[in-house]
């Protein structure tokens, strides 16, 4: 009998973890104990989650792999950050400021570009194609640290207006250029490939602007239909998007942010289904996204040889390079202070989903080879958590000045 528990207790604790009740208790372990191990040695909540999935991960411990449960949550996760940060925009705010959002969005587009494809076409070798694909990967991010700006109460800030506006234009442009890229690898940059691109999309943005605040608002005002219905609708909604963005070609996390948008009228702030909104994100999901995002990390690539630890080193100054830039020259333009700049920057520096989408689809046409795949994970975390510390200063900054601290009696 003892022996039958033994086994029993062995097979569960078999690595890497396949048992679902205790997959999602690490995890929750991680989301409790990260923060306040973080505090301590005063860093992000942000990068503790990322480090905590880097140790944990395949190329870690191997506790976890990206199995199917992991990604689900994971994608939950990603598309709660780009929702949340259109629930949070300041509509009124973003339509006046929105020539502001389209300096930043061509800047932090094109000055990545400007400095990726020289790198990769010529001082790294690599084709014509793989040095285009490779820099508009440079144009992308994330929205990771986002979190961060919510937690101080900043987000009203112009400069995360534009930097969020910016980030769906660079965004949604880099992902109809690897449709474009991958059309042309595979030679189908025909007359009915354009029609088809350009029909999706328009189809997707009536679908998301016009039918889905009207259901939304005849749904709301139902008084039998109860609060927790609300929710779900809401949730329903940002995953339908989604899932038509998908189809139209763009990534995901487009439609999540173009729901939200969609639906931003009708989210009062605060209001208590705004807030369970904030709550399911930042307390399960967004977390798990992070905690995804690290377990794709492969410190081994740094033996894997010089040109392994040559292209990964590359890459990454130059998206930093690149993001700082564009902050740089934005503040500049239109006249901000060294804190706002600190902020976009943070919030822009960051790759990860659409970067890792864009350099996998790459890598399985034969665009991308196997240093440039492994150099961009490292990439991954290393923006990440530079991106994490650059918004805490400068969050916890902008925070100060807006609610100063009383002075001491």
């Amino acid at each position: 009998m003892n022996s039958n528990i033994w086994d029993h207790a062995l097979q569960q604790l078999h690595l890497p973890l396949t048992n679902p009740v205790l997959i999602f208790t690490l995890i929750l372990f991680i989301i409790l104990l990260a923060p306040i191990l973080m505090a301590k040695i005063k860093i992000p909540d942000i990068v503790g989650f990322v480090i905590a999935g880097t140790i944990i991960g395949p190329y870690g411990l191997n506790l976890l792999t990206k199995n199917l449960a992991v990604e689900l949550f994971a994608t939950i996760g990603l598309l709660y950050i780009m929702f949340i940060a259109g629930i949070e925009l300041n509509l009124a705010e973003f339509k006046r400021q929105k020539h502001k959002s389209l300096i930043f969005g061509f800047l932090t587009f094109s000055i990545p570009i400007v400095i990726g494809f020289p790198l990769c076409y010529y001082l790294l070798g690599y084709p014509l194609l793989t040095s285009l694909l490779t820099a508009s990967m440079f144009a992308t991010h994330t929205l990771v640290a986002y979190p961060i700006v919510s937690k101080y109460r900043v987000s009203e800030n112009e400069a995360v207006s534009v930097t969020v506006g910016g980030t769906i234009l660079t965004d949604t442009t880099v992902l109809i250029i690897l449709a474009i890229i991958i059309g042309a690898k595979n030679g189908g940059l025909t007359s009915a490939f354009w029609l088809q691109l350009i029909t999706s999309l328009t189809v997707f943005f009536l679908i998301v602007f016009l039918v889905i605040p009207v259901v939304a608002k005849w749904f709301f005002n139902k008084p039998e239909i109860n609060k927790t219905s609300h929710f779900v609708f809401i949730l329903t909604g940002m995953f339908f998007s989604a899932f038509l963005a998908q189809m139209a070609g763009l990534d995901p996390i487009i439609g999540a942010f173009i729901a939200a948008l969609a639906l931003n009228r009708l989210i009062l702030r605060p209001s208590k289904l705004f807030s369970n909104i904030e709550f399911m994100g930042n307390a399960i999901f967004i977390p798990f996204f992070l905690i995804s995002v690290g377990m794709v990390v492969n410190f081994h690539v740094f033996f894997a040889g010089l040109g392994a630890l040559i292209v990964a080193i590359s890459l990454t100054i130059a998206a930093l390079a690149g993001k700082w830039a564009s902050a740089f020259l934005t503040q500049k333009i239109l006249g901000y202070s060294n804190i706002q700049r600190k902020l976009i920057f943070g919030l822009s520096s960051s790759h990860a989903a659409a970067t890792l989408a864009i350099i996998l689809i790459g890598y399985k046409s034969k665009i991308i080879d196997d240093n440039i795949l492994n150099g961009t994970v490292v990439l991954i975390l290393v923006t990440c958590i530079v991106a994490s510390i650059a918004t805490e200063h400068a969050g916890k900054k902008l925070a100060l000045t807006k609610h100063p601290e009383p002075a001491e009696v």
